[in-house]
């Protein structure tokens, strides 16, 4: 097939945002800056149309009142909401005292538990990233690469021709043989009634049940403890039998110091202070990465190929690159970068300043929450032009900037699996290109579903495999 002739570079693709002042202020220079504009619904109703609808509440709100506004939210205090490059750079390079992240009163806390590098703050938080970074460097990633093909390969091959099928559950499948055989040292089928089998089990109704009505009562339920109540702590009870009975014959394996698998590497990390993580601290790094690195990133390949289905030009000189072999990798990576930014499966993140700040004309006081929308930020028109199409050529010779694009955080909470998530991916959708001629199955886009702290297809991104190679 020829290769689609790429578009040309221009300003018009990537731009920049005007300057904006922010960081720490003084109390005086606070008592000089107005307060951001609140948002003038009953509290009910914003938490509720927050939490439901969030794309159309910030969109909505930012024409009204600016790129930055407060609302009352489920977290202490009145969060502000920004979107400014700025003000995203001061709160990612601040000292971790001044700004820390939100994560600790997040709703997942009382489910990955205190001791996860997600919702643990300061010296702690410290602690677990640096025994959790060597697992997850270039060499470590490079050795998935192979494995995460083979999956790939054979679970396309069970998609059905002619029939329509969501593909979020079958990157679920995917994304979980990679979790298993990567993070837990399990490769393949485990055997019916093994601690492994059963910990398979649990993980895929986990995430089942994550998607139920019920589930989003049991988060409110859950905000602020730092153990869950309820359904989420039945759901737990499920999950962490088989955790901790795959974690003890681990421990007692006699091959332990040679395995790389990222459970093993773990068992034999130790602290500067010569200190080795607990089966409880195991525990909460493991379900902080299933749930980090499985769901997630499943949703984020539905979501490039609901938008690349969508954008005829895009998926045939996608499909034209790779099937040509000229330039694959890069309009590969440029379809995912792009896939992203349209479509961040985690929407806002946030930090709780210590001080007071400045955002820009406005000033807050200490403990205020400040939210970073992800997806305001993404759809700058400032930054990108034509924000709201899916442009992949945005990114054909360029590398998406720190502060305008942050689908995994950024700065000491920059998402430790990052890495292993783009891997994924680029192994994945590659494959996908290669082997299927795929639909959309409606010609209308898939809504935004919140689940959680996510953003997802509402339908899965369904489509329609018409061959298959």
């Amino acid at each position: 097939m020829a290769v689609a002739a790429p578009a040309p570079l221009s300003e018009s693709l990537v731009g920049e945002a005007p300057p904006s002042p922010a960081g720490p202020i003084g109390e005086e220079e606070l008592a000089a800056l107005p307060a951001p504009p609140r948002v003038d619904l009953p509290w009910p109703l914003q938490v509720t149309r927050f939490n439901q609808r969030q794309i159309q509440f910030v969109f909505a709100w930012r024409r009204r009142l600016g790129e930055v506004f407060q609302m009352h939210g489920v977290v202490r205090g009145h969060p502000v909401i920004t979107s400014h490059p700025d003000h995203v750079r001061s709160l990612f390079t601040a000292d971790p005292k001044l700004a820390p992240s939100l994560t600790g009163e997040s709703p997942l806390r009382p489910v990955v538990g205190p001791n996860s590098t997600l919702t643990a703050l300061g010296e702690r938080h410290m602690r677990q990233r640096k025994l959790l970074l060597p697992p997850f460097h270039g060499d470590a990633i490079a050795r998935y690469a192979q494995m995460i093909a083979d999956v790939t390969e054979r679970e396309i091959d069970r998609w059905p021709v002619g029939k329509a099928f969501a593909l979020a559950p079958r990157m679920q499948a995917i994304t979980l043989d990679v979790i298993m055989a990567g993070i837990f040292g399990i490769e393949g089928r485990p055997r019916a009634g093994t601690p492994e089998w059963g910990l398979r089990a649990a993980i895929r109704g986990l995430v089942t049940a994550s998607t139920l009505p019920a589930a989003q009562l049991a988060e409110l339920m859950n905000l602020g403890r730092d153990e869950a109540v309820g359904l989420t702590r039945a759901g737990l009870e499920i999950l962490d039998r088989p955790t901790y009975a795959v974690i003890a014959a681990r421990r007692r394996a006699a091959d332990l110091g040679e395995r790389r698998d990222i459970m093993s590497l773990l068992m034999q990390a130790r602290t500067e202070e010569g200190e080795a993580l607990t089966d409880g601290e195991l525990r909460d790094e493991l379900l902080t990465l299933v749930l980090a690195g499985h769901e997630t990133t499943a949703n984020s390949l539905a979501w490039i190929w609901e938008r690349l289905l969508r954008t005829p030009v895009a998926h045939t000189r996608l499909r034209d690159a790779v099937r040509g072999d000229e330039d694959a990798e890069e309009n590969v990576e440029a379809a995912i970068v792009e896939g992203m930014r349209t479509r961040p499966v985690i929407p806002i993140i946030g930090r709780r300043v210590a001080v007071p700040w400045r955002l820009g004309e406005y000033g807050v006081p200490a403990e205020t929450p400040v939210t970073m929308s992800i997806l305001l930020l993404h759809h700058r028109e400032d930054v990108y032009p034509d924000p709201f199409a899916y442009r992949p050529e945005r990114w054909l010779g360029r590398k998406p900037g720190t502060y305008e694009w942050i689908p995994f955080g950024g700065g000491i909470r920059r998402c430790l699996g990052a890495a292993l998530a783009m891997a994924e991916q680029r192994v994945v959708l590659e494959a996908m290109v290669r082997r299927l001629d795929l639909e959309a199955d409606r010609p209308e886009p898939e809504r935004a579903q919140h689940r959680n702290v996510t953003m997802i297809p509402a339908r899965g991104g369904r489509a329609v495999v018409r061959a298959r190679v």
